[in-house]
């Protein structure tokens, strides 16, 4: 693709921009001598017409879910409804000041206290702080409310945090972050979590376990509520990792299952656009004995006037600025009050459905590690499928069939990881093409494996060198002088 650096330099200039007014002398007094430029910069004269082209052609080499399937694993990329953009940008919300007096803003307000409401109903829990912004803000605003639980009760013996190898990857991060020790449970040849290994950790040095409820192999803990129970028989509590959800949504509710803590990922459950660094949504749900602790401020009603509640003073204070996402959440409460209970739960009939549909067709092809009935999303192995062919070969071939390749080489359970999440709003004509590329790309590998080792050959950019790349970043445009 021809880029604005292309062009050969040329002189006069492409804006319509008025020479500069200011005085060079009064700019070296306002402006420090670093921060002024001597020469001219080093780019091309263009028209607005060739950078508005530009960009505009580098837009159309995204990939979104607007585009076709994204099939990322543990991610949940489902198509996002345009009529909850329209809500969020209605003037009274999108106009509205977060420091504005309470007074001012009773309907914003309404919308944080009643989403909050609506949260806890969906997860069988007490209360709900929705001010986290993301899924990994949520895990650790999740630690920090049993790191303060644990120092209100004077156990402070309590620093270790069991976490079984299926979790997700930002887990053991998010508890060593708030200042936990993380000890790995190792799963069963099930890929469930080993009772038994899991007994043999649990002393008066735990503070609670994490659990990502389905695993990141797509399948439900079938102990969960015996885990939990041991879990809160040693006196620990026990964290859920809500980025799963789509599996079980209006099926079954974490509180009911022992959860203490559990956050939502709005950005994906709730299809809220997600991705490209964000904005994300990670509300964090608690039972009774954590709310307290509960970030502040909280939106409370009296009567029919909503007011900030500061006056918690066991709080782990503040996570976000203001109230968090506003206009993520607002997305959220929209496709709630659409889909209603009833669609809620159609939506997690759904994903297994596409997962289960996906998963019964490409373990004909490729390895399938667990062999079981799986909830959202399964985990293939690209292992043995041709010879000297990689995961990663199969994920850059699938360019060329025009997919977003799914997670690779996640979980770390799985040699050579395949871990693809269809979600509820594909249709099955589309999971067959999907499919059928797969299909064809283990044929290839087979008969043609150089195909593979040199894919994508469609792609405006073709296989990089990752470690150099990720060594040696290249960070401005290699200008000629």
């Amino acid at each position: 693709m021809r880029t604005i650096f292309d062009y050969e330099k040329r002189s006069g200039t492409g804006g319509i921009l008025p020479k500069l007014d200011v005085p060079v002398r009064r700019m070296e007094e306002l402006l420090p001598q670093e921060l002024i430029r001597h020469n001219e910069p080093r780019v091309p004269n263009l028209s607005e017409p060739e950078v508005v082209r530009h960009y505009t052609a580098l837009s159309k080499l995204n990939y979104g879910i607007d585009d076709g399937l994204y099939p990322l694993g543990s991610c949940t990329m489902k198509y996002n409804p345009k009529m909850n953009e329209d809500v969020a940008r209605l003037p009274g919300f999108a106009s509205v000041h977060p420091a504005a007096d309470p007074e001012l803003v009773q309907g914003s307000l309404a919308v944080v206290h009643e989403m909050s409401q609506l949260l806890c109903g969906i997860a069988g829990m007490a209360d709900v702080t929705l001010q986290p912004a993301a899924g990994a803000h949520g895990e650790v605003t999740g630690m920090f409310l049993l790191k303060r639980y644990f120092e209100a009760r004077g156990e402070m013996q309590r620093t270790r945090i069991l976490l079984p190898d299926s979790a997700h990857g930002t887990n053991p991060a998010s508890a060593a972050t708030a200042g936990f020790s993380v000890t790995e449970i190792a799963s069963g040849p099930d890929g469930l979590v080993d009772l038994n290994v899991l007994s043999g950790e649990l002393d008066d040095t735990v503070a609670g376990v994490m659990l990502t409820v389905p695993n990141t192999l797509g399948i439900f803990e079938e102990n969960i509520v015996k885990i939990t129970a041991m879990v809160h028989a040693a006196g620990g509590l026990c964290y859920f990792d809500g980025a799963n959800l789509n599996a079980f949504l209006g099926h079954a509710r974490p509180g009911d299952m022992g959860a203490d803590v559990f956050h939502f990922n709005l950005h994906k459950t709730m299809s809220s656009p997600h991705g490209g660094g964000g904005p994300g949504s990670g509300p964090v749900a608690v039972s009774k004995t954590l709310v307290p602790f509960l970030p502040v401020p909280r939106v409370k009603v009296d009567g029919e006037r909503y007011y900030l509640d500061w006056e918690q003073p066991q709080s782990i204070g503040s996570m976000h600025s203001f109230y968090g996402n506003f206009g993520v959440f607002l997305k959220a409460y929209a496709y709630i009050l659409t889909l209603g209970d009833e669609g809620l739960r159609e939506v997690g009939e759904n994903a297994v459905l596409n997962a289960n549909y996906l998963q019964e067709r490409l373990k004909k092809t490729y390895k399938l590690p667990y062999d079981t009935l799986c909830k959202h999303e399964f985990v293939l192995t690209g292992k043995g499928v041709g010879d000297g062919i990689s995961t990663l070969d199969i994920a850059k071939r699938l360019i060329d069939y025009g997919f977003h390749p799914p997670t690779i080489y996640f979980p770390l359970i799985v040699h050579e990881a395949l871990m693809i999440e269809p979600t509820e709003t594909e249709s099955r004509e589309t999971l067959d093409r999907f499919a059928e590329a797969m299909e064809k790309i283990a044929s290839e590998a087979k008969e043609n494996p150089e195909l593979l080792h040199d894919a994508p050959h469609t792609a405006p950019t073709r296989r990089l060198d990752q470690t150099r790349a990720a060594r040696h970043p290249i960070m401005t445009y290699p200008f000629e002088e």
